[in-house]
């Protein structure tokens, strides 16, 4: 009696603060790597010294909450000696009845109505792994996220930074995987 006590409690207080609960039917994958695994050589960046296709893997995500109207993508790498990360790819406005983006998706295949915003190489469009030469492995996290909401008001400059400030209070649920790379 007193665990469902508390647990109607919870659920309140997460409600009353307008805090999703996060399902973990929501998933994702790629077909290029398993979550943990190391970055196929595709998918690392050409430049800065790194000499990979600069290939967005494939993502596929499967069972979304209910009340999805739209989804975004990102790729952020935690352990760039930059103090705050590296965004390498943001994709949004995704469209609620899409579950994946293909291999090497740019501006030219990606699903209609979709847009990718501005990353920290200095475009809009996938900048792959590329840590710098002798540093531990970093994680690249790629990240979708199932909105409340069918369109943002973003567009190629927006920044992962400020994607993030757009989608938080529209986040019905999200998921990852990591891969890593080092060089």
């Amino acid at each position: 009696m007193r665990l469902v006590y508390i647990s109607a409690i919870a659920a309140t207080v997460l409600s009353a603060f307008s805090l999703p609960i996060y399902g973990s039917s929501f998933v994702v994958k790629s077909q290029q790597f398993e979550d943990g695994d190391l970055l196929p050589e595709a998918m690392v960046y050409q430049g800065f010294g790194c000499m990979g296709d600069n290939m967005s893997p494939e993502l596929s995500w499967q069972n979304p909450p209910e009340g999805t109207k739209s989804y975004v993508v990102t790729m952020y790498d935690p352990d760039a000696p930059t103090g705050v990360g590296w965004w390498h790819w943001s994709v949004f406005n995704i469209p609620r009845n899409v579950l994946s983006l293909s291999r090497d998706a740019n501006d030219g295949n990606l699903p209609q109505g979709s847009q990718q915003g501005y990353t920290d190489f200095g475009d809009s469009e996938y900048g792959g792994a590329c840590p710098p030469k002798g540093d531990r492995p970093h994680n690249y996290i790629f990240t979708v996220y199932a909105l409340d909401i069918q369109s943002l008001a973003a567009d190629a400059g927006t920044t992962g930074a400020k994607l993030s400030y757009l989608i938080k209070d529209h986040i019905l649920a999200e998921t990852s995987i990591t891969a890593k790379f080092a060089r």
